[in-house]
């Protein structure tokens, strides 16, 4: 059967590389100063911080539901399924309202709530592309999809707390506090929402901690993948690619013991960037599909 891959750009997947794998991408819609604009479409990560960094009032929403189902009404004429990956469940409403409306597509759209999000997302669109080259159908696509989507980890250090503030995670009290104590909160995301994991005095104490995590995780946690060899780096950032290139260095040198590098470089999906501002930088890793 011939199965058509469907994400949002909440997975960071640009233009270029949708075509180079063979799959169609929902862009975001972002309102900013009450203006519409859509992710990777009238909107790019320059533009994107330009706004929030001049003090633009930004806010997410979700795709148009119609917009979507015409979209794959369109691919149904050319594939016998779908299998759509947006982002997760538990950081938006979107994965809920599509897996309602797939209903009315008498089993040919799955829409899969992997629990993922930006670099992990992508690479479950990667992995969904293999399976369905290896011949997989939308319903086994959707099971491994499924019963692998807890094997990812992102730790995400901030470098402001504005934008928490902004969108009312934390009190302006709290937030101003850590601004006086110069403290950066380092964020984790295990499937759902983003949680807090620790917090630090410095941006080299915050590096430390993400790399000591990950390194406690690789031989715990996903020791599994680590022996399967089927495991992958990333490391994510916001705004300023030059510290992402010096944080990937180090990562790859904690790595080396397990035979590992960094899968890719990726800017953060800017529905995530909303939320935590500019010059963040994260380490994420999760299970892949090994044909």
């Amino acid at each position: 059967m011939k199965v058509a891959v469907v994400t949002d750009s909440n997975s960071g997947i640009t233009p270029e590389f949708a075509q180079e794998i063979g799959v169609t991408v929902v862009p975001m819609p972002f309102l900013i100063d009450e203006k519409e604009y859509f992710e990777n479409i009238n909107l790019s990560q320059e533009k994107f911080y330009k706004k929030i960094m001049g003090g633009s009032d930004v806010s997410t929403s979700q795709p148009n539901i119609n917009s979507v189902m015409d979209l794959w009404r369109e691919l149904l004429k050319t594939h016998d399924e779908i299998v759509y990956i947006p982002m997760s469940s538990g950081l938006s409403g979107s994965c809920a309202t599509a897996a309602n409306f797939a209903k009315e597509f008498n089993g040919k759209v799955e829409v899969v709530d992997n629990h993922r999000i930006s670099v992990t997302q992508k690479q479950s669109v990667i992995d969904a592309v293999n399976l369905a080259k290896a011949g997989k159908s939308a319903k086994e696509i959707k099971d491994y999809l499924l019963a692998t989507s807890m094997n990812a980890s992102i730790y995400i250090m901030l470098s402001t707390l504005k934008y928490l503030k902004k969108g009312g995670r934390i009190t302006p009290a709290a937030a101003l506090i850590a601004s006086l104590l110069q403290i950066k909160p380092v964020l984790t995301i295990q499937g759902e929402k983003l949680d807090k994991f620790c917090q630090v005095m410095s941006y080299n104490q915050g590096k430390k901690r993400m790399i000591d995590q990950m390194v406690k995780e690789l031989n715990t946690r996903f020791k599994p993948q680590i022996e399967k060899g089927n495991l992958k780096v990333f490391i994510a950032y916001t705004y300023d690619q030059a510290k992402a290139e010096l944080f990937k260095a180090e990562v790859e040198k904690a790595l080396q013991p397990y035979g590992l590098q960094v899968e890719f470089v990726d800017p953060l999906s800017l529905s995530v960037s909303c939320h935590i501002g500019e010059n963040a930088l994260a380490v994420a890793y999760c299970e892949y599909y090994k044909a």
